[in-house]
């Protein structure tokens, strides 16, 4: 596998699952974010498809975005791209799941946020830890609080720490836990239980009317929040300084402004 994004059908057209490739650790790039934008293009006229999953190669779902790429050079042309395909997962006329093993981080995360369902293995851990270097996630702030509630989302946000599947799924974020090695036969039985017998087009609508509130949501307060990471957090000191240290492998030096 060397394309940032895969996209497989099953025989019966029902299911297209999207794998996220970048070693190490699925890094969402501008070029995957790209890739998945023209792969979501490639399949919404597909009047059979009942679940589409998105999963990363390998060990991890994603290890986050591209930290050179939200250096103040680059920021201002990769987060609107970003966003742009939060709002194409949203406007997927078919049920989205992410399948996450090991580590789901950042952009990452903000992807499977963007999922109607996320399944995970016992083992997988979720985080945002935008916050250690001196940013924030925008998608996460916008689609985190809905998700499970303004406390819990604030406590991810501003601590930044690493929470294993179980803890979430008390949370009501994920679908389902199972065990490591099982996620992909678990999701079938998954879709063979719930979506498979049902008509796709009935799937399709009642996607959209699911989403909707969500939606609109996103709507109001993403576009806020970019212009409050690209406009003001990126002219603070301390956001540069904190993109610089990790990139120099070193203790970022905060000044507070």
């Amino acid at each position: 596998m060397s394309a940032p994004v895969s996209v497989a059908f099953d025989e019966r057209q029902t299911r297209a699952a999207f794998t996220l490739y970048h070693p190490k650790g699925n890094i969402v790039t501008a070029e995957m974010i790209a890739a998945l934008t023209q792969a979501i293009d490639g399949v919404v006229e597909n009047p059979h498809l009942k679940l589409i999953t998105i999963e990363g190669a390998g060990a991890d779902f994603s290890f986050g975005a591209s930290i050179p790429e939200h250096g103040p050079a680059e920021i201002g042309r990769v987060l609107p791209e970003a966003h742009k395909l939060i709002y194409a997962l949203l406007d997927l006329p078919v049920a989205t799941a992410a399948l996450v093993r090991g580590r789901c981080l950042g952009g990452g995360f903000e992807i499977a946020l963007a999922c109607d369902f996320i399944f995970a293995e016992d083992s997988a851990t979720f985080g945002l830890p935008e916050i250690a270097l001196g940013v924030f996630p925008p998608t996460a702030s916008a689609l985190l609080p809905p998700r499970v509630g303004v406390a819990r989302a604030t406590s991810a946000i501003l601590t930044g720490r690493l929470q294993p599947a179980a803890e979430w799924l008390r949370f009501g974020l994920l679908e389902a836990v199972v065990p490591d090695g099982m996620l992909q036969a678990s999701v079938d039985r998954w879709f063979e239980a719930t979506l498979a017998g049902k008509s796709a087009a009935a799937l399709h609508h009642a996607t959209a009317a699911a989403r909707l509130g969500l939606r609109r949501h996103v709507d109001a307060v993403l576009p806020e929040l970019e212009r409050l990471y690209l406009t003001e957090l990126m002219s603070t000191h301390d956001a540069a300084e904190g993109i610089a240290a990790f990139l120099e492998k070193r203790a970022p030096k905060w000044t507070d402004r």
